[in-house]
């Protein structure tokens, strides 16, 4: 009919599809959180257990991933450390091998890991980096490790030595006060008994000439 025209024909396939990818390209994709100590002090030769957690808005399944990197201090070539995806996957060679384990729970939000026997040589800064498809953007965690020949006293750990030292002392002399006292108050009860144990020997004493000055039945004056 002339002057009507023609009806529109719905979108295709195609455009949809252009339409959804669109929509992904522009829609920013959610960040994961990730949060470490930042610093940790170890002494030569122990275990150390590096803490990274994370936050997610994307449920943890199955394609969850944890990587593990460290940067020597010495500014050397980034080593590989651990990767999780599901199981662990330790390294097969290098100074870790052998050495870390996972102790994490990605189901809890727990991507850490131990390192075994630390030394000098594990001075540097170790990366933990979690990927949650389809949260895959966000920072690395940091943790700088510093392994030390000897513990240094920090000063909280003065602060708690000096509170602890006083506290002791007072006790010391709580107990010194209380001993001193029990021993005054013996002495005393000591001293009160040989009094009393006098007084009864003289009162013990004086009865005895009147019983002898008394004559007996029978007998002449």
């Amino acid at each position: 009919m002339p002057g009507v025209p023609p009806p529109r024909r719905p979108p295709g396939p195609g455009w949809l599809a252009a339409g959804s990818l669109l929509l992904l390209v522009l829609w920013p994709a959610a960040a994961v959180d990730i949060y470490t100590p930042g610093s940790l002090e170890a002494l030569n030769g122990t275990d150390v257990r590096l803490k990274c957690t994370f936050s997610t808005f994307t449920p943890v399944g199955e394609q969850t991933t944890v990587t593990w990197h460290f940067q020597p201090q010495e500014k050397g070539p980034v080593e590989f450390v651990l990767y999780y995806h599901g199981k662990a996957f330790p390294p097969t060679s290098g100074r870790f091998f052998g050495r870390v384990t996972w102790e994490g729970n990605a189901v809890k939000n727990d991507a850490s890991i131990r390192i075994w026997g630390v030394s000098p040589t594990d001075n540097g800064t170790f990366l933990c980096q979690v990927k949650n498809p389809p949260d895959v953007d966000g920072g690395l965690g940091e943790i700088q490790l510093s392994v030390v020949l000897r513990v240094h006293f920090s000063e909280i750990h003065v602060l708690a030595l000096t509170i602890g030292c006083a506290c002791a002392l007072m006790i010391i002399v709580v107990i010194v006060v209380v001993v001193c006292r029990h021993r005054q108050r013996t002495k005393r009860e000591k001293e009160m008994e040989m009094v009393e144990a006098e007084l009864a020997e003289k009162e013990k004493l004086k009865k005895t000439p009147r019983e002898g000055n008394l004559s007996e039945p029978g007998e002449k004056v």
